[in-house]
């Protein structure tokens, strides 16, 4: 399995930026995909996750409302819409990705099987 992130770069606050991740190698559609990010001196933050269908969703209380996450089957990737971003959503965002049969209801899966590169956000005047 392989997962490639891209779609990262600098950005203005109160700009937007989507990110993309193309998941490659998963003999099945029962998977969670998330965008983790990690930012200097910060602890790891799973921002937002997905599992197979697009309304199984979770996102962090920190960018509930301003991020989107999307997933397409047929295109196997992943999707991070972006908006209002500001200085604090710095950092180096990954895609990782696990086998996953459940709800994304109340909170996204805690290990990750496989991951991708990070792809860097700034977010700066």
């Amino acid at each position: 399995v392989q997962l490639q992130a891209s779609g990262g770069g600098l950005v203005q606050p109160g700009g937007s930026l989507t990110l993309s991740c193309a998941v490659s190698g998963f003999n099945s559609d029962h998977y969670a995909t998330a965008w983790i990010r990690q930012a200097p001196g910060k602890e790891r933050e799973r921002v937002a996750c997905i599992g197979r269908s697009g309304g199984n969703t979770y996102y962090a209380d920190s960018v509930k409302g301003r991020f989107t996450i999307s997933r397409d089957n047929a295109e196997n990737s992943v999707y991070l819409q972006m908006s209002s971003l500001k200085p604090e959503d710095t950092g180096v965002y990954f895609c990782a990705a696990v086998a996953f049969y459940g709800s994304l209801r109340t909170r996204c899966p805690n290990t990750y099987t496989y991951w991708g590169q990070g792809t860097q956000v700034t977010v700066s005047s």
